[in-house]
């Protein structure tokens, strides 16, 4: 019953709890301070033991219910006079009848983490394990006592104890109804969360290829964000269960709070340089690349990135997949950038970034792969787009030669390099790139013709930069995410200066295209494989 030293009428005081965990952390500390309250504890197997073990006086279920635990602990929760306790309606007769009828005693507090059956396939353990790692009797006393979160506080998180501690030791060991409706809620979404964790796995273990008749997706609040795309937006960042290396899990170790925006450029930028084995940086605005370039050296290809639109990379966001060194970092702080993330940063380029104070440094200890299959989630009005990553890989055995000129060596690197860039670019995409470095982006125009025109004036304005009368498009090649629907995107490509595209083909006037490549001396490659990206 509610005392008068909290205004809540429907506070509820704690006189017994059930406690039952997998995740220990705090646990002991939690169980003293009510068994300090006179609040009385009764739990199950390895959580009985461990509070007996350190001297909190707990009554075991089994002695609670007289059945015991069986079937290798499967069955120990299950019982009426734990399910009664959770759910009984305080105040309905028919209830409190049965309650006195059947000897059920009220539970006012649920305390329960489940197995850890996310943890136990990220180990690699085979399908049994797996499956024993299940909980049951866990979900089921959680959902009953959310239901019954009139009378019932439940815990399923460790970070709530002291929340509930606090309100208890405020107002004579009782919980308010605003605190447990919340704690309710989050016990819902715990629950949710762990059967979508169990259907996606257990799907996957299927082997079909189909997509299953229901999907559902989860997250774990990583930290709410100051704001979305725009400061009238609200947002956050939630974990999936995949584990890919990337912003999302990797470590900050100097700069300000990362934003929605940055967080989004900065997968993106991230992403595009897991695509390369050799040193590879990128630098990202908007989600879109304004130069990439591979090289022997981060630094060398920080540079090569950054001649291709000096312009738009400032306040960028730059991505590396090696090792950010010192001779690096005192390139990049000469330009002001947003975000820097790599696998790692070495101690002295650290101390030199320091400088920035307000630069994100970011490190995340791996590469996510390239090939590894995912899935892409994709709101819009009343349902969901789901696809797979796009994981395809395109090699120099993949490509048909389809001009009079084959490409040469130098040509043939470039444009793969091109090609894999492209993939990471808002369609419609022309990229142009010269000794292993873009130097003209074309992105997210209505036609590919102003893509390809865009690119050029990008490299024309990083040109007279330099000192250069020409683009540097001249002598390049380029490369296309889809096909040409007609010849003037190719013939734009070749006013240009370049000597050799690549692009998926298959358009009703390929010949046409081929043709006017062949009119030009140009060498083309097909890869039979488009990268929209929308």
């Amino acid at each position: 019953m509610p005392t008068d030293r909290i205004s809540d009428p429907k506070a509820i005081k704690i006189k017994r709890a059930l406690i039952s965990v997998s995740d220990k952390n705090g646990l002991i500390e939690f169980a003293q301070a009510l068994n300090t309250m006179g609040v009385e504890i009764l739990s199950t197997g390895g959580t009985s033991k461990a509070l007996k073990e350190n001297g909190i006086k707990v009554k075991d279920v089994s002695e609670e219910t007289g059945f015991p635990e069986i079937m290798d602990g499967r069955v120990k929760t299950l019982h009426p006079k734990i399910h009664g306790g959770l759910l009984a309606v305080r105040g309905n007769d028919d209830h409190e009848k049965a309650m006195q009828e059947n000897d059920i005693r009220e539970i006012d507090m649920l305390v329960v983490n489940l197995y850890p059956f996310s943890q136990t396939v990220e180990k690699g353990a085979d399908f049994e394990t797996c499956i024993e790692n299940i909980d049951i009797g866990g979900p089921a006393m959680i959902r009953a006592a959310s239901k019954n979160h009139d009378f019932v506080s439940v815990i399923t998180d460790p970070q709530d104890y002291d929340r509930v501690l606090d309100e208890m030791k405020e107002h004579d060991g009782c919980v308010s109804y605003d605190l447990r409706r919340k704690l309710a809620a989050n016990a819902y979404a715990l629950t949710a969360t762990y059967d979508s964790n169990i259907a996606s796995w257990f799907i996957d273990q299927t082997g079909s290829d189909d997509y299953a008749r229901r999907i559902s997706f989860s997250g774990t609040l990583q930290q709410e964000l100051r704001y979305g795309e725009n400061p009238h937006q609200k947002a956050a960042l939630y974990l999936d269960s995949t584990k890919r290396p990337g912003v999302a899990t990797a470590s900050q170790i100097q700069g300000k709070e990362l934003s929605y925006n940055n967080l989004n450029d900065t997968d993106a930028a991230f992403e595009l340089v897991a695509e390369f084995k050799e040193p590879a940086v990128a630098i990202i605005k908007h989600a879109n690349p304004c130069g990439v370039a591979i090289a022997d050296s981060p630094l060398a290809a920080y540079k090569e990135a950054l001649a291709c639109d000096p312009v738009s990379a400032f306040g960028g966001i730059i991505a590396l997949n090696k090792t950010l060194d010192a001779d690096t970092a005192t390139e990049i702080i000469k330009v002001f950038s947003e975000v820097i993330i790599a696998p790692s940063v070495s101690a002295s380029a650290l101390e030199i970034l320091k400088a920035k104070k307000n630069l994100r440094v970011l490190t995340t200890g791996s590469l996510p792969k390239p090939s590894a299959p995912r899935t892409m989630v994709k709101n819009i009005a009343g349902g969901l787009l789901v696809q797979d990553g796009d994981n395809g890989i395109i090699t120099r055995e993949d490509l048909k030669i389809v001009t009079d000129r084959e490409p040469t060596e130098e040509e043939m690197e470039d444009l793969l390099f091109a090609f894999k860039v492209c993939k990471h670019v808002k369609s419609n995409a022309i990229i142009y790139a010269k000794n292993l470095a873009t130097v003209g982006i074309g992105a997210g125009q209505m036609s590919r013709v102003d893509s390809a025109t865009i690119a050029v004036k990008k490299s024309l304005d990083a040109a007279k930069a330099k000192g250069f009368i020409d683009p540097l498009t001249k002598g390049s090649v380029a490369a296309s995410d889809a096909f040409f629907p007609f010849a003037d995107g190719l013939i734009t490509i070749a006013e240009a200066g370049a000597t050799a595209i690549i692009q998926p083909g298959g358009s009703m006037r390929d010949e046409e295209v081929i043709a006017a490549a062949n009119e030009r001396g140009i060498a083309m490659a097909f890869t039979g494989m488009r990268h929209f990206r929308h």
